[in-house]
C-alpha cells in the first residue's frame, strides 16, 4: 500500500570569498542540506585555514543580478579582512559532494598546517561521560528522526553538556556548521569534545585539529589515517561508542 515518506533535501551551496575590497572569488561548492548556510560557510573557511574567527567580517547571501531565483539562497559570500588570498586549490573548479570534506589535503602534515587554534589544554570527557554522549546527540537529531537521511555533529563540554548540534546530509558539513555556529556567535571554536553520529574519517579529524578541539566521540569507527592524524594532533579519539561500550584509540 503506498505511503508518504519524507526525504532530506540536498542542494548545492557555492561559497565565495571576498578579501577586503576585491571582487569575490568562488572557493568551494558542496552539496548540503539547506539551513545554517552562514554557519557552514564560516566553519568551512576556518577549517580550511582561509580565515580565523577574528578575520571573518561578513557572511551574506549573494545578490548578483545574474543569479536565477532558485540560486538566490545557494550562493554565500564571506568577506575576510586582511591580505590573505584564496589559495589556488580553492579557485574556480573546486567542488565536492556531500561525502567529500577535504580539498587538497595530501598528508597529515598538510592537514596540521591549517590549524588555526592552539591544541586543547583543558579537561576532556571521562569514559562514563563519553558513553552518554551519543544518546544525548541522538535526542537532538530532529531531522534524522523525520527522514533518516542526515548526519549530526555536536560540540560538548567535558561534563557532557551539548553546546550546539547541527545536522546535514554531509557529515563534514555538520561539523562545519557546529563550529561556524560558535564562531558567528562570538564564542570559541574550540571545545572539549566533538560528537559524531557516524564514522570518523580523516577530514573530520582535520577539522577538529583546525579548531583546537580536544576529543572526538563517534558512534562508528575511525579510519587508520583518522587515528594517525588524531595522535599527531593530540586529539583523544573514541569510536564504537554506545551506552555500554566505547573504544579509545588515542
Amino acid at each position: 500500500m503506498p505511503r508518504e515518506d519524507r526525504l532530506v533535501t540536498e542542494e548545492p551551496l557555492e561559497i565565495r570569498v571576498r578579501v577586503g575590497a576585491l571582487a569575490p572569488r568562488r572557493a568551494w561548492v558542496t552539496m548540503r542540506t539547506p539551513g545554517h548556510d552562514f554557519e557552514l560557510a564560516a566553519g568551512w573557511l576556518v577549517h580550511e585555514g582561509l580565515a580565523t574567527p577574528d578575520t571573518l567580517a561578513q557572511v551574506a547571501y549573494c545578490t548578483d543580478d545574474d543569479l536565477d531565483p532558485e540560486q538566490e539562497f545557494n550562493v554565500v559570500t564571506v568577506t575576510v579582512t586582511g591580505s590573505a588570498a584564496v589559495p589556488h586549490r580553492h579557485v574556480a573548479a573546486s567542488a565536492g559532494s556531500s561525502a567529500c570534506g577535504v580539498c587538497g589535503k595530501d598528508s597529515v602534515a598538510d592537514a596540521l598546517e591549517v590549524r588555526s587554534a592552539t591544541p586543547w589544554s583543558g579537561e576532556r570527557p571521562a569514559a562514563d561521560v563519553v558513553r552518554r554522549l551519543p544518546e544525548a546527540l541522538r535526542e537532538r537529531q530532529e531531522l534524522f528522526a523525520r527522514t533518516g537521511g542526515v548526519h549530526a555533529a555536536g560540540l560538548a563540554t567535558a561534563d557532557g553538556t551539548l553546546l550546539v548540534v547541527r545536522e546535514d546530509v554531509g557529515r563534514h558539513n555538520a561539523v562545519d556548521k557546529v563550529v561556524g555556529a560558535r564562531v558567528l556567535a562570538g564564542e570559541p571554536a574550540a571545545a572539549a569534545c566533538l560528537v559524531l553520529s557516524g564514522r570518523v574519517g580523516f577530514e573530520l579529524v582535520q577539522k577538529a585539529a583546525a579548531s583546537g578541539i580536544g576529543s572526538i566521540v563517534a558512534v562508528g569507527a575511525p579510519t587508520s589515517l583518522a587515528a594517525r592524524l588524531a595522535r599527531e594532533a593530540g586529539i583523544e579519539l573514541w569510536g564504537f561508542t554506545s551506552a555500554s561500550r566505547a573504544v579509545n584509540y588515542c
